[in-house]
């Protein structure tokens, strides 16, 4: 029987299907980096965000948040699943992208547990659910981009 071959220039999509890809690449390499980034930073979170005299507590607690962030990607993927599915994958690929970049931009900017007491921990959590949520919404347009 014979099949015969394809070549990359009868590849539909060509140009545009490159650029597609190379931009959920950048965008996957993004949102991991900053989800990497944050468990590389947790002992220095737990020391700033949570109260002084207890390190170890203190880098427990900024786990727990490392570890809130993974719990709710599930979620992301059920949202930004259905969000892809009603206005299209390319733009909740978007959204999840400008909402990591914000939450991770945010983090940074943060006020301490010194500056503003027990809403620096709250307001670290938000932001690690956001991310999380983010993480679990791109995977699936990212999928798409580069299938």
């Amino acid at each position: 029987m014979n099949v015969p071959a394809s070549t990359p220039a009868s590849a539909p999509g060509g140009q545009s299907t490159v650029r597609a890809t190379a931009a959920a690449v950048a965008g996957t390499v993004f949102e991991w980096f900053d989800f990497f980034l944050y468990g590389s930073l947790a002992v220095v979170f737990g020391r700033l965000f949570f109260p002084p005299g207890h390190e170890t507590a203190g880098l427990l607690a900024a786990l727990a948040v490392f570890g809130a962030g993974w719990v709710v990607r599930p979620l992301g993927a059920l949202v930004f699943g259905r969000i892809g599915d009603r206005v299209g994958r390319r733009r909740a690929f978007l959204i999840t992208i400008v909402l990591m970049g914000f939450s991770t931009v945010a983090i940074g900017l943060l006020p301490t547990y010194a500056q503003v007491g027990l809403l620096a921990p709250a307001l670290l959590v938000t932001l690690r659910l956001l991310q999380g949520l983010a993480v679990g919404g791109e995977f699936g347009g990212a999928a798409t981009y580069v299938a």
